[in-house]
């Protein structure tokens, strides 16, 4: 059974990683920085920005894959796709302005944890049922 809606939000993710990666490499150029992040605050959070999407998005979308596998419904596997990336978008938008908007970041974490759990314990469930 081929995956439908999981390579949509695998294929957004990889786009948001790019978009990402952009910025950093934006910030390299502006600040002078070839390697590390100089002790400079922009680089520091355009590279933690980064990274925050680069340690949610591979389990983000394993389990999204896992989940539509087991059959689930596939409007449950867009509610969870939406979530993850809508998610991941609001977390690196609200972290990554100077000052940051803390209501977008938060709301960010909250979509990716709900997504998280609703589908770790999904699968946990259809596993044990």
């Amino acid at each position: 059974m081929p995956l439908t809606a999981t390579p949509i939000y695998a294929g957004l993710a990889a786009l948001l990683f790019v978009a990402l990666s952009v910025r950093v490499i934006l910030t390299r150029r502006a600040e002078r920085i070839s390697v590390g992040d100089g002790a400079n605050k922009a680089m520091i959070k355009a590279m933690r920005t980064q990274a925050n999407c680069a340690e949610y998005a591979p389990l983000s979308i394993l389990l999204l894959a896992l989940v539509e596998l087991q059959g689930a419904p596939v409007w449950a596997v867009h509610l969870l796709g939406l979530m993850f990336i809508a998610g991941r978008f609001l977390h690196g938008y609200g972290f990554g302005r100077t000052p940051q908007i803390v209501p977008l970041r938060q709301l960010g974490m909250l979509l990716t944890f709900a997504m998280l759990i609703l589908s770790g314990a999904g699968l946990l469930l259809h596993g044990l049922i």
